[in-house]
């Protein structure tokens, strides 16, 4: 009988468990408040739980916990870097990064990805599998165990894509805002995806307003199509139409993250296709120097590129900004340590 996943569960389907197996309801606030509210790693630690019960829960569920295999800080600016390790060997990579408003923290929703965008080094590695809500949610509480600080924002644009696994991201959000849990709030998560169309209409239609954040990262279906093999399925309209409407239905503006990489996408004339395609909508641009990834040939665009890129789109009133670089020491963007840690095993 395999064990059920009891951190992933809403609070009715707890209360539902716990009574099919002859508890009482009460019991159901007392766990779940152990699970979200104290974060605890065992069902030992439940401490006003009688023995029996705890006994009965041990056979039959189990915790989630990410365990830190690997953590780096950077000297530059504090970014904290960590790869994870799951019950079943897998890794997965977060960062949590410090900024006056708080601490951030880009957690991911895959092991591996499938989308296999070109400039990527999650990509490279290939997909294994989901994580379940649980395990993103354990990625949190292990960084504010260990750092002794509350992550206030979330970011979903670690390894994966996390419209790609819609159904486990959807209930993490729920758990992730819930007033008993970790109660962060929804304004302060972003999800980014590189354009699963029909699951951001999906998306928008639940109504939970967060952040959709768009990898965008080329104006045109040629350029984009050569960088982002999803592009092939899901063209430049339909992805910008699907967005109007998560803008439209959330009233949520929606972030298009482009990633500049020298002498591909970072033209002048790509910056004046950007801005016909987006202006007037309710959007922002933040441009990103792309992360040199070996094997991929690719390198940021210079900072007076930049700058020029961003002068053509201001011409249009498209908000654009050059992304803040964090932990460049640690090699902060995710897929590079879970890389490492296979072939260091022989995986890859």
């Amino acid at each position: 009988m395999s064990l059920t996943d009891i951190k992933s569960l809403y609070k009715d389907e707890l209360t539902e468990l716990l009574v099919s197996r002859g508890q009482q309801k009460f019991r159901s606030q007392q766990i779940y408040s152990w699970l979200h509210s104290k974060s605890v790693t065992s069902f030992e630690d439940m401490t006003n739980l009688p023995g029996k019960l705890i006994e009965d829960l041990r056979s039959i569920c189990y915790i989630s916990v990410a365990n830190i295999e690997k953590k780096l800080v950077s000297s530059y600016d504090n970014t904290i870097k960590y790869l994870f390790s799951f019950s079943d060997g897998e890794y997965v990579e977060a960062v949590v990064m410090d900024y006056r408003h708080g601490y951030s923290m880009c957690i991911s929703t895959q092991v591996g990805c499938k989308m296999g965008c070109t400039f990527c080094a999650t990509g490279q590695g290939g997909f294994t599998r989901n994580l379940t809500a649980s395990e993103m949610l354990s990625q949190i509480e292990a960084a504010q165990r260990d750092l002794n600080i509350r992550i206030s924002n979330v970011v979903l644009m670690g390894m994966g894509e996390p419209l790609d696994n819609f159904d486990n991201v959807v209930r993490f959000l729920r758990l992730a805002t819930d007033s008993e849990g970790l109660s962060i709030g929804a304004r302060h998560i972003t999800l980014s995806t590189c354009g699963l169309v029909p699951k951001i209409y999906e998306l928008a239609d639940l109504g939970i307003p967060i952040t959709l954040s768009l990898s965008l990262h080329a104006p045109t279906d040629e350029i984009r199509s050569r960088t982002m093999p999803v592009n092939k399925k899901y063209p430049l309209s339909e992805v910008f139409k699907a967005c109007r409407y998560y803008a439209d239905t959330t009233g949520r503006r929606v972030t298009y993250e482009y990633a500049m990489i020298n002498g591909v996408n970072d033209s002048d004339d790509c910056a004046h296709q950007l801005a016909h395609r987006i202006k007037g909508t309710l959007c922002h641009v933040n441009l990103i120097p792309v992360n040199p990834v070996q094997g991929t040939g690719y390198n940021p665009s210079k900072d007076k590129r930049m700058t020029s890129f961003i002068n053509v789109l201001s011409k249009y009133n498209v908000n654009a900004t050059v992304r803040r670089t964090l932990g460049s020491d640690i090699n902060a963007s995710c897929g590079q340590l879970r890389g490492k840690k296979l072939k260091d095993k022989g995986g890859v």
